[in-house]
C-alpha cells in the first residue's frame, strides 16, 4: 500500500469509529431513558395491584393465584 492508500483508510476508519461512538452514546441515552420509564411504570402497576387488592406487593412476589 502506499502512503495515500494508508491515509486514507486510517481517515475511513477513524471517521467510522467516531460515527459508532456517537451511536452508542445516543443509545446509552436511550436505554436509560427506557429504563427509568419502566421502573416507573412497575411501580405504578404495583401500587395499582396492591391497591385493588389491598394489600402490599413486595418486589416480584406472586400474585396468590399462581
Amino acid at each position: 500500500m502506499d502512503q495515500d492508500r494508508i491515509e486514507e483508510t486510517l481517515a475511513h476508519l477513524t471517521r467510522s469509529v467516531d460515527d459508532l461512538s456517537d451511536v452508542v452514546a445516543r443509545q446509552e441515552q436511550q436505554i436509560d431513558l427506557l429504563t427509568r420509564r419502566v421502573a416507573r411504570l412497575m411501580e405504578r402497576a404495583a401500587e395499582q395491584e396492591s391497591e385493588a387488592s389491598g394489600g402490599v406487593l413486595l418486589g416480584d412476589e406472586r400474585p396468590p393465584h399462581y
